[in-house]
């Protein structure tokens, strides 16, 4: 990864970070509504994979911590905001929220709010390339806590099967809501899990996007060559509690402090400031540019975006056999 690259995943991640907290924020002051999960501290993870990624023609689906998945895959982070902000300017009409961020356009095909939901999906997106002959590939992210339903066991089955060009991206962060992995899952490292299945897989460092890059890199490669499904584990942590009702009291004061000390923006930032590539006044300068950007495009356009119409509200219901739509039952 050439100076560049890593200036420009610096910006990206540091945004990221930015637009979160902006989310929790607005929660705060009511103006987000329902679920919100975010992703801080994680940032290098999406980053990392999908910068190896061919974005705009392979296929990302992933779970509901979905923000900065969607617009590293290009999403516009306007729409996405204005989606949170359940705006009609919104990707999803701000019908969606948080949980259900999609952008066909950018092939993007969704968060979900089903734990374990995207497994058989990314296998049936895998399968239609496979049947078309692209050389796409589908990239599914999860959970740690997800690889415990039965969709995850069935998908990666199938998908050795017949051999589909999906790379399953487990961001691993100890933690399903409040439950540390090791009181809920038997086999503790995941990658370890899918040697069942006779699928190649690797653990490594999540909080490095250049770790996260290169190991992207090897099983995108892997993938799109037509060997079939792989899996690469991403020892990660978040930053705040499962969700905004998660008060976060369950998981050690020591165990918060040492994960600090690995955040991926700065460990990055310190990696180019050692190097003599950018300067401590370089990284406030885009930390500033990039506070200013969010308030007064990504906010301002969220704030001032109309309210979904009435029109809309049976637009994508399939309600013309409902009797009730028609006046209750006869």
């Amino acid at each position: 990864m050439d100076v560049a690259a890593k200036k420009r995943l610096l910006r990206e991640m540091l945004f990221a970070r930015r637009f979160e907290e902006r989310c929790y924020e607005a929660y705060v002051e009511r103006k987000i509504g329902g679920f919100l999960h975010l992703y801080s501290g994680e940032e290098a993870c999406a980053h990392g994979v999908l910068e190896a990624a061919n974005i705009g023609s392979d296929y990302v689906i992933t779970s509901y911590r979905d923000h900065i998945h969607a617009i590293k895959s290009g999403m516009d982070p306007k729409e996405v905001m204005a989606e949170l902000y359940a705006k009609e300017t919104g990707c999803c009409k701000g019908l969606g929220g948080s949980m259900h961020i999609f952008g066909v356009e950018h092939r993007f095909m969704g968060g979900y709010a089903l734990v374990g939901g995207p497994f058989p999906l990314a296998a049936g997106l895998a399968k239609g390339i496979k049947m078309k002959g692209g050389s796409e590939i589908c990239i599914c992210f999860l959970g740690d806590a997800a690889n415990n339903q039965g969709t995850f066991h069935e998908s990666l089955n199938m998908a050795k099967i017949w051999n589909l060009p999906v790379l399953y991206v487990c961001e691993n962060n100890l933690y399903g809501i409040g439950t540390r992995i090791d009181r809920s899952t038997a086999v503790v490292d995941q990658y370890k899990r899918v040697s069942g299945y006779d699928i190649p897989s690797e653990q490594v460092d999540g909080q490095d996007v250049e770790v996260v890059y290169a190991a992207a890199q090897k099983a995108i490669n892997h993938v799109r060559s037509g060997k079939g499904p792989y899996f690469l584990e991403l020892m990660t942590y978040r930053y705040r509690g499962h969700s905004m009702s998660d008060s976060n009291a369950y998981r050690a004061k020591d165990e918060e402090r040492v994960w600090s000390k690995r955040d991926p923006i700065i460990m990055l930032r310190d990696r180019l400031v050692e190097a003599g590539e950018i300067t401590e006044d370089d990284y406030k300068k885009m930390d500033d540019e990039i506070l200013e950007d969010i308030e007064n495009n990504v906010i301002k356009f969220s704030e001032e975006s109309p309210e979904p119409s009435m029109d809309l509200l049976e637009k994508y219901v399939l309600a013309e056999n409902d009797p009730w739509v028609h006046g209750g039952p006869k």
